[in-house]
């Protein structure tokens, strides 16, 4: 029984590593509003080709991206737009630390 949930925590975590660097992490914002070329996240990022792509092919690999190659250039979109409601949930839990931050420099300060 385990070794199947197993698998599938093993395929969250994937997913998890993959959108795991701050550049994949504005890839995914920036593919929420429109679909990109790689000519234009590479100006966005301010990297080179190669590294941009490196990251787009990190997201290709675990899902989260579609790729369309038309003629010489590359375009990428998200495949699955929901993935940015994680990031809704990522947001609580920072609010969470800093409110507690907050209340523990506020004991602390009297």
């Amino acid at each position: 029984m385990y070794s199947n949930r197993k698998k599938h925590l093993e395929a969250r975590a994937r997913v998890l590593k993959a959108m795991a660097h701050p550049t994949r992490l504005f890839i995914i914002e920036e593919l929420e509003k429109e679909e990109r070329c790689v000519c234009d996240l590479t100006k966005m990022v301010g990297a080179d080709v190669s590294t941009v792509s490196k990251h787009l092919s990190v997201l290709r690999q675990a899902g989260i991206v579609y790729d369309d190659k038309r003629g010489n250039q590359v375009f990428y979109r998200l495949r699955v737009p929901c993935i940015l409601n994680f990031f809704g949930c990522v947001e609580s839990v920072l609010e969470s630390q800093l409110q507690e931050q907050s209340a523990y420099l506020e004991t602390v300060g009297t």
